[in-house]
């Protein structure tokens, strides 16, 4: 197949069956390869397209822009801990200073301190704050976490994604990723 346009240029919006995106943060996206390939699995419904065109000799069809699962895919109810969503919970921001620069993480209570790499004990810091707290106890040092660390649902990291949009948003895509806001009179 040829395509003649960018293929970067022509991402899928992936929706689940009931029209909500599998993901705001990342944003559930597919190369149009992946959509295309989905689309003749019959796996998808696409629900609109791209002015670009793929065809090979015997096939031509419109690049998808956003597809929907047939099948609902019920979502995790909590994320994986990871670093990002860490970040992600704390809205990519220092809890002691609210720096949005040089982020790491750190344990409230320290390791060296029994504390342990948990939700419920980990937030996002910039390094200045990090090392100064070093292995001290909040209280000890007057560094209280503006939130307290908490196990995030995958609710929660959507919320919190929603205030960073990607830095690309195809026009097509825009109902279908902000649909559940509450909408002002």
């Amino acid at each position: 197949m040829t395509v003649h346009v960018s293929p970067q240029a022509c991402p899928a919006l992936v929706l689940n069956a009931d029209y909500r995106p599998l993901s705001y943060y990342p944003l559930s996206l597919w190369s149009w390869q992946d959509a295309i390939k989905a689309v003749c699995l019959e796996r998808v419904h696409i629900v609109s397209e791209y002015d670009a065109v793929v065809r090979s000799p015997s096939f031509e069809m419109r690049i998808p822009s956003v597809i929907s699962l047939k099948d609902y895919v019920h979502p995790a109810k909590y994320p994986a801990f990871t670093r990002f969503n860490v970040f992600l919970r704390d809205r990519f921001q220092c809890q002691y200073c609210g720096s949005r620069h040089d982020l790491t993480f750190d344990h409230v209570i320290p390791r060296s301190r029994g504390g342990r790499t948990t939700w419920d004990n980990v937030v996002a810091a910039c390094s200045p704050c990090n090392l100064r707290k070093a292995n001290r106890m909040p209280r000890d040092i007057g560094m209280i976490p503006h939130q307290t660390p908490y196990q995030p649902t995958v609710h929660d990291l959507h919320n919190n994604g929603r205030a960073f949009p990607p830095n690309y948003l195809h026009e097509s895509w825009i109902d279908y990723l902000y649909w559940d806001i509450e909408l002002e009179p």
